[in-house]
């Protein structure tokens, strides 16, 4: 239990740093697009635009690899932690949240068994910084983006949840009402 009390606590800190960065990456996306599109969203020049768009993928995919792991512990302990909770302190959105986040994780995992396959299919010769590989890989991230897109919107519910969860009163715990009384029975 000890263990898993740290391993909890790093993968929320590995949630809340892919919550800030993919922000960064979003604002900077945001940024890109306003000044590179015209009024009806159209991008001046679409080969730098589609450029900026895989590295933006990219950089996201790049952010999430970090909490992967993680991810499925910290869904099944708020899953857990929500049963759990009084009613009047469960926010309604939490539970489609976390229907969000386990089709995006499963959605990823499968994406990411794909990409196994199409680069174990490249030629020899297809390596990294190779026009093959990389554009293989940008189409990956590609498809994934909307994924990690999810988990960077909703992924906060996790934390959310284990804060009402730490919140909340547990029966084991003793109220501040009772304990006084109950540490002055014990001193006579």
């Amino acid at each position: 239990m000890f263990r898993d009390h740290h391993a909890h606590r790093d993968f929320l800190r590995h949630l809340d740093h892919y919550v800030r960065d993919s922000q960064k990456i979003l604002d900077a996306w945001d940024a890109y697009s306003d000044e590179h599109t015209d009024l009806d969203g159209w991008p001046y020049d679409d080969h730098a635009y589609g450029v900026r768009k895989s590295q933006r993928d990219a950089d996201t995919a790049e952010a999430f690899e970090t909490l992967r792991y993680g991810a499925r512990h910290l869904l099944a302990t708020a899953e857990i932690q929500l049963a759990q909770l009084p009613e009047n302190a469960v926010q309604s959105r939490w539970v489609y949240q976390l229907g969000v986040l386990h089709t995006a994780l499963d959605r990823l995992d499968e994406l990411h068994e794909q990409w196994l396959l199409t680069r174990d299919a490249l030629p020899a010769t297809a390596k990294p910084g190779t026009a093959e590989f990389d554009e293989a890989l940008a189409e990956h991230h590609a498809e994934s983006w909307s994924y990690l897109d999810d988990w960077a919107t909703h992924g906060k519910a996790l934390r959310e949840v284990n804060t009402a969860a730490r919140k909340a009163p547990s029966p084991l715990v003793l109220t501040s009402a009772l304990a006084p009384a109950q540490r002055t029975a014990a001193r006579k």
